[in-house]
């Protein structure tokens, strides 16, 4: 397989990248701001320029981790948040369909409204922010543009990561300056270990899938609950996580609060077991560093 990774600097990006070579497949990855080795530039609004590194890729597979994914953000800034979410991977499907190439697109359980969860697949989708508006009609247009296309869906993604910029690590961060970290008790999802899901949308490939498919952790908690257990795995102090309610922090945007995904689809598909949070956080305590742990699990 030849795949093209855009996003390739990111925790997920960076995952597929390290599996999909130590599986034996050629990969090439991309960075926009943040350059990490061995990766290439490329804004992916750019139309001409995502035209030109895939004729000089020429990949079977085009995966899209790529996005703006900072909720607030998005929420004060709508047409930036659609135009990376949905249009940019959509003409990037696009031009991967004229060379013959699957697309995969990763999405969030932020396309549900969170009262009635956790979703399946065929669940109604109901959207509360800009965010998830975004990522929907990214997802529709992409499968429009794209008759391989897979959309995986994910949520509270953690593990090891070159730009150290997930949750775990800036609860790590806060601990070491002994800073409390508010963290929402009302929020329900399914944390996801990143190693694992990059792994399972491999197979999944593989496996020449397409539509949606949801990939995440096993296990529906709450966000304070996550951040326990990562203070007992990291050994930090407890105390400084202090539980409110998602009201209380005051965002911008709205969040699902009963959300999480379910996954009864994608384990009748693949073997790659998916991690509950005390086995993924262990995981990464353990490789914590590396840029990509794990590559062969379930691949032996």
């Amino acid at each position: 397989m030849r795949a093209l990774v855009i996003g390739g600097s990111g925790q997920v990006g960076a995952a597929l990248e390290g599996i999909l070579v130590a599986r034996g497949h050629t990969a090439v990855a991309t960075h926009h701001r943040v350059p990490q080795p061995g990766t290439v530039q490329l804004d992916v609004r750019d139309e001409a320029a995502t035209a030109r590194l895939m004729t000089d890729a020429a990949p079977d597979v085009v995966f899209c981790p790529a996005g703006l994914t900072v909720v607030d953000y998005c929420e004060d800034h709508p047409d930036e948040a659609f135009q990376a979410n949905c249009e940019a991977p959509a003409r990037a499907a696009a031009l991967a369909a004229e060379r013959g190439a699957a697309f995969v697109f990763f999405s969030t359980e932020y396309v549900f409204d969170g009262r009635d969860g956790p979703y399946g697949e065929d669940d109604p989708v109901a959207p509360l922010s800009v965010y998830g508006r975004s990522k929907l009609d990214g997802e529709r247009a992409v499968m429009a543009a794209n008759a391989r296309a897979l959309v995986v869906r994910t949520t509270v993604v953690y593990g090891p990561e070159p730009q150290g910029k997930n949750f775990i690590y800036q609860l790590r961060r806060r601990a070491a300056a002994g800073e409390p970290l508010k963290v929402p008790a009302d929020q329900r999802s399914s944390p996801t270990f990143n190693v694992d899901l990059a792994a399972a949308t491999i197979d999944l490939v593989e496996r020449a899938a397409r539509g949606v498919v949801h990939v995440a952790g096993p296990s529906v908690i709450d966000r304070y609950a996550f951040a326990r257990m990562a203070c007992d795995v990291f050994a930090l102090d407890a105390r400084l996580v202090v539980p409110v309610m998602t009201a209380d922090l005051q965002q911008r945007a709205a969040r699902p609060l009963n959300a999480g995904l379910r996954i009864e689809r994608v384990r009748r598909q693949i073997a790659t077991p998916l991690r509950d949070p005390a086995a993924g956080l262990a995981a990464m305590r353990a490789t914590l560093g590396a840029r990509v742990v794990d590559t062969t699990r379930g691949h032996r």
